[in-house]
Parts: structure tokens; C-alpha cells; sequence
């Protein structure tokens, strides 16, 4: 049983199964009472039970199917008008791994729903409410597909290259407000999410493939390091560092009033 002070109320969609329900089990021990969101009721009713008996933290479970604008709605007019809340993971997603001209355009379309709207909705009211507050933690779950948009679907990695540019501009809008901002970047991870994108996970190479339990104690051990972005297989930031100064690098040419010399283009007067 937990006797730590509570840190406040997590809420964690996709909560049901994988790394939401991990990321559940371990802010409840580092003192977070939890409200758990997931479309399925009885499962989110087993994590809730398991971590209660587990931590002695308040669980809470919200049943909703974000892909529903209703439910997505139902949800983030808790986190606005629950003063209780002082964290959100933004988790649920949905993955494909079928070439774009094989890919169903309506799973296509649910996928943009859930992984762009609802978790554009989500941060942002969460967002909100934590910055009037001065207080707050925010962890955004993407993928390393937004920085390798050749691997699996191209929809897929396009909502996760929109998670990341979308925490980068959300931490900047933040740095003064006192809430804090992570997006991790994980990489093949074992979840239901596979068999759901019609990838067994047993059928991708053992070497690929961390746990949800790995996945999620080396985000938190990163969160606690002061990372903004996490990617948990990374062996040296170094790596990502010199990414995104590169990325950096680029900002002063990107826009000029006249086309660049290599184009050959006549400058309009």
C-alpha cells in the first residue's frame, strides 16, 4: 500500500492494455491517483482493481472511444473543469503498417481522428487548464516512425511526425508556465497494437522489440532527467542532439524573398 502524499490525479488514455496501463501502475506508485480512458470497460475495470490492491491509490475509470467526437468532448471537459488533475498521458493510438495505395481510406480516417484530433483536443485543454495553474505534466506518446516515415504506414508515421512537431511547439508556448512537456518516442514495442495493425509482434525480430515495462521505466527515467523527447532505444542522445541542431540549422535559409541562385529563376522585380 502507498503512503506517499498524492501528486494529484493522472489521467492516461489508452489505459486498458500496454503502455498505458503500465504507464498507470507506475505513476500510482510514485504517488498519482489515476483516471483511466479506454474504450473497454471490463478491461479498464482489471487494471483499475490490480493497481488499487497494488499501490492503495484512487482509480478511477472513464469508458470512451476517442474516435467518437462525443466521447473526446466527454473526456476533455473533465480534464478542463477537474482542478484535481495535474497530468495527462496522451497515449491512445491507433497503428497500420499497409502501404498507403493498399490502406482502407476510412482507417485512414479513424486513425487522423484519434492520433491528430483527439490528442490535439486533449493537450490542449489539459494544456490550458495546467497553465493557469502554473502546474502541470504533460507526456505525449508518439513513435520513431516520425523521424522514419519510410518505415510501416505512411499515415501512421505521418500522425506521429505531427506529435512530435506538435510537442516541440507545445513546450515552447509552455517554457514560462510551469508545466512540464515530454514526448517519448518509442520503438517496436510489445503491445496489442501490432496485432491490431496487423503485425504480430512475434513475427518482427526478438532484438527489435523492448517490453512495455522497459519501455515506459526508461521514459520516466528520462523525465526525470529533464528530457523533452525520449527515445527509449536510443544508446546516445548524442545521436538525437546532433538531429535536431542540424534541423536548427536550416531555420535562417528557409524563407527568402528571392528563389535560391541553384534554381536558375529570374528574380521578379
Amino acid at each position: 500500500m502507498s503512503s506517499q502524499v498524492s501528486k494529484g490525479t493522472a489521467l492516461i488514455t489508452g489505459a486498458s492494455t500496454g503502455i498505458g496501463s503500465v504507464y498507470a501502475d507506475r505513476l500510482a506508485r510514485r504517488g498519482y491517483d489515476l483516471i483511466l480512458v479506454a474504450r473497454s470497460q471490463d478491461k479498464l475495470n482489471d487494471v483499475a482493481k490490480r493497481i488499487e490492491s497494488g499501490t492503495g491509490r484512487k482509480v478511477e475509470t472513464l469508458q470512451a472511444d476517442l474516435t467518437v467526437a462525443a466521447d473526446a468532448k466527454r473526456v476533455a471537459e473533465r480534464l478542463a473543469g477537474d482542478r484535481s488533475i495535474t497530468a495527462l498521458v496522451n497515449n491512445a493510438g491507433i497503428a497500420a503498417a499497409s502501404k498507403l495505395l493498399e490502406s482502407d481510406v476510412a482507417e485512414m480516417d479513424q486513425m487522423i481522428q484519434l492520433n491528430v484530433a483527439a490528442f490535439t483536443r486533449l493537450a490542449l485543454v489539459a494544456a490550458t487548464a495546467f497553465a493557469a495553474r502554473a502546474n502541470g505534466l504533460i507526456i505525449n506518446i508518439g513513435s520513431v516512425v516520425a523521424l522514419a516515415p519510410e518505415l510501416l504506414n505512411g499515415v501512421y508515421s505521418g500522425t506521429k511526425a505531427y506529435v512530435q512537431n506538435f510537442s516541440t511547439a507545445l513546450k515552447n508556448d509552455l517554457a514560462d508556465k510551469g508545466v512540464t512537456v515530454q514526448v517519448v518516442l518509442p520503438g517496436a514495442t510489445a503491445t496489442p497494437l501490432w496485432d491490431k495493425a496487423g503485425v504480430p509482434v512475434d513475427s518482427l525480430p526478438a532484438e527489435w522489440v523492448m517490453s512495455a515495462e522497459d519501455m515506459v521505466d526508461a521514459s520516466l527515467a528520462g523525465l526525470d532527467q529533464g528530457e523533452f523527447a525520449t527515445i527509449p532505444a536510443l544508446p546516445d542522445v548524442a545521436d538525437f542532439e546532433a538531429y535536431e541542431k542540424t534541423r536548427l540549422a536550416l531555420a535562417p535559409n528557409l524563407s527568402h524573398k528571392f528563389p535560391a541562385s541553384r534554381y536558375g529563376v529570374a528574380a521578379q522585380k
